[in-house]
């Protein structure tokens, strides 16, 4: 049979000499949902539930019903624990080292996960699972995000019949870069019944709407929900009446609270009793040290990001009571668990706008404490707060997210399914790791993993099921060994003949020989937070453990090692990628781009030339708009006035000229040339320049909101108007051409001086 070889009914001449035969359903039919939390950057204390005050009665509910996990463990970074977590494999080995929008050209740093690594998705589809997935994804390479593709690396191409969400790393929670399946879509100004938008909200109505769907009309069918809330990452953002419910509740400043916080761990059992609270990190001033406005300003940022949580943590109750309520939740698994540790990413003293952290400029608190301080949390602001705050929710462990000590690897997961768990409300401390979550998913959903996907040899699971440990405190963890290694730095977990748990762990310095890293080594089951170093004392036991890691490095395909970072964003231009250029032709109107696929215009010198038509009406409307309230530009055409916004992380310069525009067709231009740390923008039309206005800094990292032509339809980077404002007249073409950089000497200086700051 040429489309059915397997077929075992019989072909006669006519369907009455013939013997009709259907293949059977895929396995799995009848068998638990299965629903997946992530959350982002959050420590290992933050729920309620893990010690924290802040408030997550729903995440601490279900853990009263099902299991807390505190030896669960991750890549220390985004993109990696989630290639775990679906893939069941390692991170290097799946391509995944570090964030997605890295491509160094390395197997192991590729951007995507590799097809020899089918996620559980796939196989639960297989199995007869529908399989959605809602909210972030970054585990595609960044280039190909764009409508051009392309997209075999998008949710859809591994595994999910369903997506909506966003792409990169982050996004802003009130106007986000919305992708629907393979397309992407404007934000919506409300939610469907007249509700502030919010992405945490809308991506839970769009998961009750797809399992709604599902048992209505297949109530046979199980599902997986892959959701992947934007929240805890920055920007820290909340509805204003979350924001209200915080106010004051965190003037007592960081130190009192990580104490308070590590009583209520020990007293709770996530903890042992007489584990070391770690000293502070190294670079967290005390908070008696602070000034009267730093503390403001840190104590504002704290409490949006409990209010974030305290809002997060309702939308995951608004789900458990619809599928309570719809008879689902006693046979679905639910994971709640983070990415990785608490940020590091707001720096000392917080930070209004991330975006300052990475392109090196410094706020000026006091200025934000007298005139911003109530936008933070707000759709005004991109807040991240400092690492005193972040340490605290990493209580008692060192160091954050990037890190492998404890405060970047060791964080929370609650599991709870009422059918399949009969313990209720208990601790397990098994180590277990993100690569384990996937083979406990095959495991209880009875789904194989077959030797061939899709006609890709595949990667043997490094993970194993957890399952052994639901009902049996005593259960051995699943396995005996497992590295760490991200951005440069190095640990190995690892069981002893006798049982006992070791690790040992290196903190590197970028740009150091990794020769040179000082290993610390620490038996876990008598130092939880890593703060007694045995390496001096056990220097065999040492020795042993770094040659461990080594050869876990060989085998998963760690090497080569590299610990650039903030250098990798933008990706190396290489043959056949957006990067690889210095024109950009768009044929208008084009889709939103992506900002890892615009033309990188930050630190150069560019020019943009539109090619437009307009009718006998006054043209208004956008141009050209990158970016949004935090950074970026826009380009636009209002009440007879032709201007050009630079946003520079929230300083502003203007070009502005007045334009009547007759009808026909015109060329309208901007001009960006670089001069010292700054540039000299100007704006024309019809090879006429009509202003130009001085920018003293330039910035380099123009944000993580891509760019539109003809329309602002994300969210504007200006207050002149509301979204998307789009262009009355015709844009046939949108050219950007990058130019050199003006004087090499003078940016070599510059560089010197920026890396002298950090």
């Amino acid at each position: 049979m040429l489309s059915e070889p397997g077929f075992q009914g019989r072909i006669g001449r006519t369907y009455q000499e013939s013997e009709p035969w259907w293949p059977t359903l895929p396995g799995g039919l009848g068998g638990p949902n299965v629903v997946m939390i992530v959350l982002d950057d959050t420590g290992f204390a933050h729920f309620n539930c893990y010690g924290s005050t802040l408030q997550t009665p729903n995440i601490d509910q279900l853990a009263a019903g099902g299991l807390r996990y505190t030896g669960f463990h991750t890549t220390a970074l985004c993109s990696p624990t989630r290639a775990c977590l679906l893939s069941g494999r390692n991170h290097h080995a799946v391509g995944m080292r570090g964030v997605s929008n890295w491509n160094t050209g390395f197997p192991h740093m590729r951007g995507g996960i590799t097809p020899r690594a089918a996620t559980i998705a796939e196989l639960l589809r297989n199995h007869g699972y529908a399989t959605y997935a809602a909210g972030k994804w970054h585990l595609a390479p960044m280039e190909e995000t764009s409508a051009a593709g392309p997209h075999h690396n998008w949710p859809l191409q591994k595994g999910f019949d369903k997506f909506y969400g966003f792409l990169q790393g982050e996004s802003d929670q009130f106007s986000p870069e919305l992708t629907r399946d393979n397309h992407h879509l404007e934000p919506p100004a409300t939610l469907p019944d007249g509700r502030p938008y919010h992405f945490s909200e809308d991506i839970v109505d769009q998961s009750m709407g797809w399992v709604r769907d599902l048992v209505s009309v297949r109530p046979d069918r199980p599902f997986f929900l892959y959701l992947a809330f934007g929240a805890m990452h920055a920007p820290h953002q909340a509805p204003a009446d979350y924001l209200a419910r915080w106010k004051g509740r965190f003037d007592e400043g960081y130190d009192v609270l990580r104490d308070r916080w590590y009583q209520r761990q020990v007293e709770l059992g996530v903890v042992p009793a007489g584990t070391t609270q770690a000293p502070r990190n190294p670079g967290v001033p005390p908070w008696n040290d602070l000034t009267p406005n730093q503390q403001a300003f840190s104590c504002r940022l704290q409490e949006a990001f409990a209010a974030m949580l305290e809002h997060t943590d309702d939308q995951i109750g608004r789900l458990t009571t619809f599928l309570q309520q719809h008879d689902l939740l006693d046979d679905t698994v639910i994971m709640v668990l983070s990415d990785n540790g608490a940020s590091r990413e707001g720096g000392p003293f917080g930070v209004m706008n991330e975006f300052s952290f990475f392109n090196g400029n410094f706020e000026d608190i006091d200025r934000i404490v007298e005139h911003r301080l109530d936008d933070i949390g707000t759709a005004h602001s991109h807040s991240n707060y400092p690492w005193g705050w972040a340490q605290a929710g990493n209580s008692p462990l060192r160091w954050y997210k990037q890190n492998t000590y404890g405060g970047g690897v060791r964080d929370p997961l609650v599991v709870h399914w009422p059918a399949g768990i009969s313990a209720r409300g208990e601790v397990r401390h098994q180590f277990c790791h993100a690569v384990d979550i996937a083979a406990t998913v095959l495991d209880i959903t009875g789904a194989p993993a077959p030797q061939h996907v899709a006609g890709h040899e595949q990667i043997p699971m490094h993970g194993r099921s957890i399952t052994s440990t639901f009902d049996d405190a005593a259960a051995p963890p699943p396995r005996r060994v497992q590295y760490f290694e991200q951005m440069g730095h190095r640990g190995i977990w690892a069981l002893d003949a006798d049982g006992a748990a070791w690790k040992a762990t290196t903190y590197h310095v970028p740009g150091h020989a990794y020769d040179d890293d000082e290993w610390e080594l620490f038996r876990l089951d008598d130092d939880f937070s890593e703060c007694h170093d045995l390496a001096a004392a056990q220097p065999e036991k040492l020795r042993e453990m770094i040659d461990l890691w080594w050869s876990q490095a060989g085998e998963m395909g760690v090497l080569p090692l590299d610990d650039r970072t903030i250098e990798l964003f933008g990706g190396t231009p290489r043959p056949g990628t957006p990067h690889a250029r210095t024109s950009y032709d768009y044929l208008a109107p084009i889709s939103h781009i992506p900002s890892d696929v615009c033309p990188p215009l930050g630190g150069r010198n560019w020019t943009l030339t539109l090619e437009t038509t307009v009718g006998a009406q006054p043209a208004q409307g956008v141009l050209y708009a990158r970016g949004n309230h935090s950074v970026g530009h826009s380009f636009f055409l209002k009440d007879g006035l032709l201007h050009f916004d630079y946003n520079a992380l929230g300083e502003r310069y203007r070009a502005t000229a007045p334009l009547t525009l007759v009808a026909g067709e015109h060329t309208l231009t901007a001009r960006f040339e670089r001069s010292g740390k700054g540039g000299v923008l100007h704006i024309g039309a019809d090879g006429t320049d009509l202003a130009s206005a001085e920018v003293p800094r330039i910035v380099r990292m123009l944000g993580s909101t891509g760019l539109d032509i003809g329309r602002d339809g994300v969210a504007p980077s200006v207050d002149d108007y509301a979204a998307p404002f789009a262009f009355t007249g015709t844009i046939h073409r949108a050219r950007f051409d990058i130019h050199t950089r003006r004087d090499a000497a003078d940016i070599a200086a510059t560089a010197a001086a920026e890396l002298a700051r950090e």
